[in-house]
């Protein structure tokens, strides 16, 4: 009896020594993101927590936090350079408040094709932004995509751009967001987005503005009945993960991180695009009115929105907004020359 009591406890301990031996092989990310569950960023998240667990065997475990359940985008930044929160993605804007140079993905009117700011965000500018993270405890490691941002609000259609004056419109609280709706003539109230949902419903704002598929991803149809398709900014979202977790991952474990991150944000962006049109459908479906300016209108806002543009030059730095323009400008000549040899 003796020897088999030794026996059991011998393999007791063998087995809790395994098990902390396979607990500190294992890892666990949280992943965050504002957006709620189905919405294009957050399929992307999907497909990452698919590959990477399938690439490890199980040693990392994804856990997908969708909907503003771990907080604002603030917030989760904080988290993240404290190492209590692994990954979260978010519109690259944000991190102006980090390293200056970020305000450029905010610029309005900047990108004229979703095609254009993958040239940029997949190219040296977009990896030499995220770099700039290091130091602030952050490793970007690639871009989702939030898209072109529209304007909608509950007092009234918008047909020109002075119907926009007096709104007070919901904006992401950062400066150049600030100005922007200043410079419509329109009134900005920055709110992280976990509040505005609420905040349309008390009428403490009269609109605001995000992608299609956030609004429909928000149920803002609810709150909102007018909607105008400006498409005055795109938004690139940065995937970043916490410094603090990333060092403490193996070469093979970051290269199965890094590799997801590529891979899911292929799938994320074709998605954002083949799902836009329906999405669209369904605002209208809702009772949303849609309504679309002019040439003429747009070419007023555009007017309205370059002094901004100008400011934030400057502080963004005139090296750094020429290189953006000259892989713009690239990325359009590229586009443009299918079209030439085809005679179109």
């Amino acid at each position: 009896m003796k020897r088999i009591f030794i026996k059991t406890l011998i393999a007791s301990v063998a087995l809790t020594a395994a098990g902390v031996s396979l607990a500190q092989d294992s890892k666990t990310i949280k992943f965050a993101n504002q957006n709620a569950a189905g919405h294009p960023i957050v399929l992307g998240m999907e497909k990452f927590k698919e590959i990477v667990e399938k690439q490890s065997g199980g040693k990392i475990k994804v856990n997908v936090f969708p909907g503003g359940t771990l907080g604002s985008d603030q917030a989760n930044v904080s988290a993240i350079q404290g190492g209590t929160l692994e990954m979260a993605s978010m519109n690259s804007g944000i991190f102006a408040n980090q390293v200056k140079e970020f305000a450029i993905f905010d610029f309005p009117f900047m990108f004229g094709s979703a095609k254009e700011a993958d040239a940029v965000v997949d190219g040296p500018i977009g990896k030499k932004l995220h770099a700039k993270l290091e130091d602030k405890g952050i490793v970007g490691l690639g871009y989702y995509e939030l898209g072109f941002r529209h304007i909608s609000n509950s007092k009234r259609p918008i047909q020109k751009v002075e119907d926009l004056e007096g709104l007070k419109l919901r904006v992401i609280p950062n400066p150049i967001n600030v100005d922007w709706v200043k410079a419509l003539g329109a009134n900005p109230t920055p709110l992280p987005f976990p509040e505005l949902y609420a905040a349309l419903e008390q009428k403490a704002v009269d609109g605001q503005e995000n992608p299609v598929a956030t609004i429909n991803g928000a149920k803002l149809y609810e709150v909102q009945k007018n909607l105008v398709l400006t498409g005055h900014q795109y938004n690139p979202q940065s995937v970043i993960i916490s410094k603090k977790f990333w060092e403490k991952l193996s070469a093979a474990e970051k290269k199965i991180v890094g590799d997801a991150v590529s891979e899911s944000a292929k799938y994320q962006r074709e998605q954002s695009r083949k799902l836009e049109a329906s999405l669209l459908d369904n605002l209208k479906k809702n009772g949303m009115q849609v309504t679309q300016l002019s040439e003429a209108e747009m070419a007023k806002m555009r007017d309205k929105m370059r002094p901004v543009t100008a400011k934030y030059g400057v502080t963004v730095g005139q090296d750094m907004v020429k290189e953006v323009q000259a892989e713009i400008e690239k990325a359009r000549n590229a586009a443009a020359a299918p079209a030439k040899k085809s005679g179109k």
